[in-house]
């Protein structure tokens, strides 16, 4: 099986290569053929051929002739790439089908393989590693029963004299083997009772690697080459948890290669692995040793920054942060060593504010903002006296760390920043958002405080004549409080009216600095809203933002917030901010998504004026585009006007989801969920439905040139499905004209959004015996033209199908007295809910199996329902059991679990008898389910009537069996 022989030759040429991938033949896989396809493989152009090639060689790596092949393929008259995959076949053969290796074999296996490893230790490198990575997977296969003491014997057999390979080369092949072996390990895929016998002889090995490991690095002799493997024979190592006191000493010869520049990268990675294993912290003296030799790196690190050594900096910094971030507890209640972590802490301080601009002068000072979030953790966790006692020596260097951080959120000078690439803008961008992630966490330790000392800065900055100020430092002090101010309540803050006096002496001369002002106001909004008298001294700034499209998101999204926040004390400004809007909106100023914002905070404004002056604003507001929307409705259909008339749409749209004059609560107010009412409207027609009244039948105009186009559909869609969802009943004056409306659209040309409309209808009007009729009359018209589209085949609609069953479910749900229609086919749209769990788009799936959870319940209380579902449940159970036995995607699990509960739970006796008939015949759902296991299901699944959870469990139980996953690595993920 293992000889170096090869048993048969056949001939051919580049071209039979073809023949030979696409009928693959025990007999093809020979030496010549597979150098043949490595050569097609390295070398043809033709990407269709190497494609071929590389199928072929990965079905000639598994094959049983690879035994053959593999060791021809490694003869020194080889060129490299032939011989890497020879070497490669090997490892492939080793650690993939080691069960087809005869035990008798092993011995011999392993002879050959270091003879080979032997031969290449001065030969190809990239060959060299994948041979000991074939050895190293056959010490997994064989420890610590067939091969007992692995690693021992390794180093014993390089160590010999012998073969003609020189000792330097023996060497550094044994320290390849054994850096391979852990990472073989980490990646193996040993069964998981193999993993725990295997990491535990790796770990009594140790014993042989340690010793050898200290005795190459501490001997002066040893070349630069060696003892770069040892560290990274160390790293790897130390990645399989061996204990951080039994690698001290080596841990502690790394420092001493951190001055050698050769050294440097792994040493600092053979430290960074070896302290931050979990187990690490057990070892307390250990790394009350290791904290004065991380101080000591500090003079390295002053050196680095001042000659812009980056690496040097970054190593360094890597050091101090994994030693604080893994270890801040461990440390801390050290208190006797407090002093020497406490200038550990300083050290990281200094990596934090390290000299320049990140990311163009420096990289590091990222590395350890996470390290401050920790110890903040770990000093806030400990009870209150202790507490007490850490946060008297921490707050000091927090309010230090905030100096720091706002230090480094600076931007650099104009003409430095209009240097830089927008690859490193935009890394600066992130980089001050993490930094002002860090100010809000910090926040909650220092408190009040933090920002009375941010407003004394800042108020001394404003206020100090005799010093010039820089537009960096006010936009940096400003962020401190915008970061802060947006995410914690401030309303209990004494010096947010100081704030908000200091903004309008801001001497704003930069598009940066501006940005942050309108953040900042925007920050605080809901401050405002408590504190109105303060609005005019702000809404100049924003109103005047408005205007420059450099500053178009700041401005926008700010106004909104105010108008959102503040709109019952805004009537005073309206006229102002309606008059400045549409001034920006007809110059065009704004991109599109700006201007949706600018009608979103217009609607919010609008909504706390009266009905009349609401009208009057509608009316300026809206006339230029009523009128550009009758020019365009007149034009013949092109793609300019298309988009126009989709603005102007969206435009209306973002209008009425924010206009609504009733009182409510605000919290539900951004179209998540149905605003709360709290209080009636004012008497007398809405003002959005006085618009739609008059602006409908151009609407209809618009429709009748674009109804084939789904984006202009939907845009006149999305105008009354959230005019609906904010005005919920007070929508009632349309219903009957925009249900004709919609029925009209859907039998010229089906479209999901007209579904999705028809549902927000059903929602809100089809419990009102008003809207009844108009109501049915467009849910049974939608149904028959949707019935129809599954008649000529629906599987090019999935989003008609998918809006189709959430609007069949939404009926269930508000007005079942639907389905008792004459008019209705139910049986049909039962025939379609089977058709579409067999679609391949999960959202389709999910919103079917939805419609059936709502639709079993009601076999007890709608005929129609419970008569099909008598006749017919049977296919529902096939297709559900399809899905479940491997047609279906997985994460469609639960939905299927819960169709099954509902069945279960409602029609028991049936579902009894159409598992037990469904699941008979063989090889359904899946070949790779026993009739036990089948059994064993149905029985599980009959028993839960109540614990849908279990239900779910049992379902993926029998998915991973079907789909031969059970027991898997991809089962323990799932």
């Amino acid at each position: 099986m293992l000889s170096h022989s090869e048993n048969l030759r056949i001939s051919g040429d580049m071209e039979t290569l073809g023949r030979i991938a696409a009928t693959p033949d025990a007999l093809d896989f020979t030496v010549e053929n597979v150098e043949k396809a490595l050569h097609q493989l390295y070398y043809d152009p033709n990407i269709e051929n190497k494609n071929l090639a590389q199928k072929w060689l990965m079905q000639a790596q598994v094959s049983p002739q690879a035994w053959q092949f593999c060791w021809a393929l490694l003869s020194p008259d080889k060129v490299p790439e032939i011989q890497y995959f020879g070497a490669s076949a090997l490892h492939t053969k080793i650690s993939r089908y080691w069960s087809d290796i005869p035990t008798d074999q092993y011995e011999s296996l392993k002879t050959q393989l270091f003879s080979q490893i032997a031969c290449f230790s001065s030969g190809s490198k990239m060959v060299l590693t994948r041979l000991c990575v074939a050895l190293a997977s056959l010490a997994l296969n064989t420890m610590p029963e067939a091969w007992p003491g692995a690693v021992a014997e390794m180093v014993r057999v390089f160590q010999e004299e012998g073969g003609g390979v020189d000792g330097r080369a023996r060497c550094l092949a044994l320290l390849e083997l054994l850096t391979v072996l852990p990472e073989e390990f980490q990646t193996s895929r040993l069964p998981q009772y193999r993993k725990g016998q295997v990491r535990g002889a790796l770990g009594r090995e140790w014993g042989s690697v340690c010793p050898l490991l200290q005795q190459l690095l501490r001997r002066t002799d040893s070349p630069g080459a060696v003892k770069a493997r040892v560290l990274r024979c160390l790293s790897s190592w130390v990645l399989l948890d061996v204990p951080l006191n039994e690698s001290e000493g080596l841990v502690q010869d790394c420092f001493s290669a951190l001055p050698d520049p050769e050294l440097f990268d792994t040493a600092v990675e053979a430290i960074v692995n070896a302290i931050s294993q979990p187990d690490s912290q057990r070892y307390v003296n250990t790394l009350l040793k290791l904290v004065p030799q991380v101080l000591a790196l500090q003079e390295q690190l002053r050196e680095a920054v001042q000659n812009g050594d980056m690496e040097t900096c970054h190593g360094i910094c890597r050091i101090a942060v994994t030693l604080g971030e893994n270890h801040s507890r461990t440390l801390l209640e050290q208190v006797d060593h407090w002093q020497s972590f406490l200038a550990l802490v300083n050290m990281i301080m200094f990596c934090t504010g390290i000299p320049g601009h990140y990311p163009v002068n420096e990289t590091t000072s990222s590395l350890t903002l996470t390290f401050w979030y920790t110890l903040q953790d770990e000093i806030m966790s400990f009870e209150s006296d202790k507490q007490a006692v850490y946060l008297q020596v921490y707050r000091p260097v927090y309010f230090q760390l905030v100096d720091v951080l706002l230090h480094k959120a600076q931007f650099p000078s104009d003409q430095e920043y209009a240097s830089w690439s927008s690859d490193e803008k935009e890394q600066f961008r992130i980089y001050r958002v993490d930094i002002s992630d860090t100010l809000m966490y910090v926040y909650e330790m220092l408190g009040a405080e933090l920002l009375s000392n941010l407003y004394d800065k800042l108020g001394r900055l404003l206020t100090n004549t005799e010093q010039p100020t820089s537009w960096q430092h006010t936009e940096a002090l400003l962020y401190g409080f915008q970061s802060i101010a947006e995410t914690i309540d401030v309303n209990y803050s004494d010096v947010i009216p100081g704030l908000i006096g200091l903004i309008p002496r801001i001497n704003i001369n930069n598009v940066q600095l501006a940005d942050t002002v309108m953040f900042t106001i925007g920050a605080l909004a809901e401050w405002l809203a408590d504190h109105p008298v303060m609005l005019s001294s702000v809404l100049p700034l924003v109103l005047q933002a408005l205007g420059n499209p450099d500053l178009s998101v700041s401005s926008v999204s700010t106004l909104k917030k105010i108008c959102r926040e503040c709109k019952y004390d805004l009537p005073p400004y309206a006229t102002n901010i309606v008059a400045v809007s549409q001034e920006v909106l007809i110059k065009q100023i704004h991109k599109t998504s700006q201007c949706m914002w600018l009608m979103q905070a217009l609607g919010f404004l609008l909504s706390a004026l009266p009905v009349e002056e609401i009208l009057r604003n509608l009316h300026s507001l809206i006339t230029p585009y009523i009128q550009q929307l009758e020019k365009l409705a007149d034009e013949t259909p092109n793609p300019s006007n298309k988009l126009a008339i989709i603005h102007i749409l969206g435009l209306l749209s973002n209008l009425f989801t924010t206009l609504d004059i009733s009182k409510q609560d605000d919290e539900s107010a951004d179209g998540s969920a149905p605003p709360v009412k709290t209080a009636p409207p004012p008497p007398g027609p809405n003002p959005v439905v006085v618009v739609l009244q008059q602006v409908f039948a151009l609407i209809q105009t618009v429709l009748s040139k674009w109804l084939n186009d789904s984006q202009v559909v939907e845009a006149v869609c999305a105008i009354f499905e959230k005019s609906v969802k904010t005005l919920l009943h007070d929508f009632a004056p349309m219903v009957s004209q925009l249900s004709e409306m919609l029925g009209q659209m859907y039998s010229t040309i089906p479209q999901a959004s007209a579904l999705d409309l028809t549902r927000q209808m059903v929602h809100i009007f089809a419990s009102e015996t008003d809207h009844f009729p108009p109501i049915k009359a467009l849910f049974e018209l939608v149904t028959s033209v949707t019935l129809s589209i599954f008649q000529q085949g629906p599987r090019d609609h999935p989003d008609i199908v998918d809006s189709f069953m959430q609007l069949q479910a939404q009926a269930l749900k508000r007005k079942p007295d639907l389905f008792l229609s004459e008019s209705l086919d139910v049986k049909a749209v039962f025939h379609c809910g089977v058709l579409s769990l067999k679609f391949p788009e999960a959202p389709t799936v999910k919103s079917t199996c939805l419609f059936f959870t709502e639709l079993l319940p009601r076999c007890s209380d709608v005929p129609p329902v419970a008569r099909v579902v008598q006749e017919d449940g049977k296919l529902l159970i096939q297709a559900v059991l399809e899905g479940i036995g491997g047609g279906a995607s997985r994460c469609l699990m639960d939905q299927f679990a819960e169709v099954l509960f509902s069945l279960n739970k409602h029609c028991f006796s049936l579902l009894a008898v159409w598992l037990k008939e469904a699941l008979q015949p063989p090889g359904y759902p899946s070949s790779r389910v026993t009739t036990e296991q089948k059994d064993n299901f149905s029985h599980q699944i009959l028993r839960e009537r109540v614990n849908k959870r279990r239900v779910k469990d049992i379902v993926k139980e029998f998915t991973l069996l079907c789909r031969g996953l059970h027991g898997t690595e991809y089962a323990a993920e799932y």
